[in-house]
């Protein structure tokens, strides 16, 4: 009698672990099964913010092209954005930098707007000077029209930098140098020949930011979508930032002109191609230029 209800209650418990294998089992499965997905899902909104982002840079290829003056507030928005789509590229695809990306196509949205709108008025205004000047007042009227609007809009991005607590960048440039033994610095476009990157750019004054101490991350992407310099890491809550340099400066209320060397990797040379520089105050993009080595 005793080994029937010790066989009863040897089954029971085959069965009870039986039951808890496969719902563990479904369980993990499932689990899997959504990781999977959500994985899926982050790439393909990667790829559609990738395809706006595209479809923006057309835009403005479009508007470039047909102006006979180019004007340079549309060259450069092109070039943001096409910095952006660098450094999209490389990163890594997880909700909190999709959003962040999505963030700056919303703000560049924007900003392509009411450039795409005063470019109009200016083709438009163009036209009309064109039916009763000659050649020569043409040139002269487009080149004040040009002028005055780059003010305006120059005006106005001063006023929002200063509305808002945090430092900004202007006038970003990256180019090769050779340097001579004296410390004399030769830009040079000769991919063979540059000992370093250097990367310049300006503080914009911001009289709601506190003097003192202060540090961006300067990030240059190679041809080949490789980080160039220290290629050093820092994490910023749920996502992290590949940088180059530590740009570190003393801010003291006004413009500063900041300028820093970038190596190439190991005892590489520096290759032909595109290269993309971007700074970063702390995980967020402020500025974005590209140059070319030959």
């Amino acid at each position: 009698m005793t080994d029937k209800k010790n066989s009863i209650g040897l089954k029971v418990a085959l069965g009870i672990a039986l039951a808890l294998f496969l719902g563990t089992g479904f369980y993990t499965s499932q689990l899997y099964q959504e990781k999977k997905e959500n994985e899926v899902q982050l790439i393909k909104e990667k790829q559609l913010v990738m395809n706006d982002l595209s479809n923006m840079a057309k835009q403005y290829d479009i508007a470039i092209g047909e102006n006979d003056i180019a004007n340079e507030k549309l060259v450069e928005a092109k070039e943001r954005i096409q910095g952006l789509m660098d450094s999209l590229k490389v990163s890594e695809a997880n909700i909190g930098s999709l959003w962040k990306y999505k963030q700056k196509y919303l703000s560049l949205q924007k900003e392509m707007d009411v450039l795409l709108v005063e470019n109009d008025r200016l083709k438009v205004e163009n036209q009309l000077l064109a039916t009763s000047l000659d050649s020569t007042k043409v040139r002269l009227e487009e080149r004040t029209m040009f002028t005055d609007s780059l003010l305006v809009q120059n005006t106005a991005l001063a006023e929002v930098v200063e509305t808002a607590a945090v430092l900004n960048t202007v006038g970003l440039k990256g180019y090769g140098v050779i340097e001579r033994s004296s410390g004399k610095l030769i830009p040079t476009e000769r991919a063979k020949r540059v000992d370093k990157i250097r990367v310049c750019y300006t503080v914009a004054k911001n009289r709601l930011v506190q003097a003192g101490d202060q540090e961006f991350y300067v990030q240059v992407i190679g041809p080949n979508n490789n980080i160039l310099g220290e290629n050093a890491q820092v994490q910023f809550d749920d996502q992290s930032l590949n940088y180059s340099v530590i740009s570190k400066f003393n801010y003291e209320n006004n413009s500063l002109d900041v300028c820093e060397f970038v190596s190439a990797r190991g005892d590489n040379d520096f290759e032909k191609g595109r290269y993309v520089v971007n700074v970063f105050n702390d995980k967020e993009l402020i500025s974005s230029n590209e140059f070319s080595l030959k």
